[in-house]
């Protein structure tokens, strides 16, 4: 089922994160602090260590895995909405390191900030509220 809605643009945050953040909780944090329920997030920076998520659409679990060394944050972009009545920040993230190879996944916790600068534009529209799809087992919109 397609879900598609017209949402307005609003206030845009500009702000850094403090090192040794948690990447996830800390942008998730901010969302619940300035009561951001629809929106989406960009951000830039380098984390100490990373942990990633792939989706196995066969099992459909979850397979994270570690990347143990420091990296930078080459892209990270994602939304918010509304899981369980509370914001979720829902990214994924190309890492690099120092070879310039990349990583990327699905943004978990177990990533520890070295430094972190992110755009958060929040809008205003109709809500979007995930729950389980059937077909997929994903918490999508609803």
């Amino acid at each position: 089922m397609q879900k598609l809605e017209s949402v307005q643009a609003g206030t845009v945050y500009m702000g850094r994160l403090s090192h040794n953040d948690d990447l996830l909780d800390a942008l998730s944090e901010l969302c619940r602090e300035k009561g951001v329920t629809l929106g989406r997030i960009e951000a830039i920076g380098a984390v100490q260590r990373a942990r990633l998520g792939y989706y196995d659409q066969h099992t459909r679990q979850y397979q994270f895995f570690t990347l143990d060394q420091g990296l930078e944050i080459a892209s990270l972009m994602g939304n918010i909405s509304l899981k369980d009545g509370s914001p979720m920040v829902h990214a994924h993230v190309t890492l690099a390191d120092a070879n310039g190879r990349t990583f990327g996944g699905h943004l978990a916790q177990g990533c520890p900030v070295f430094a972190c600068e992110y755009i958060l534009q929040v809008f205003s529209g109709p809500d979007f509220v995930r729950s389980l799809d059937e077909q997929t087992g994903l918490p999508l919109w609803s």
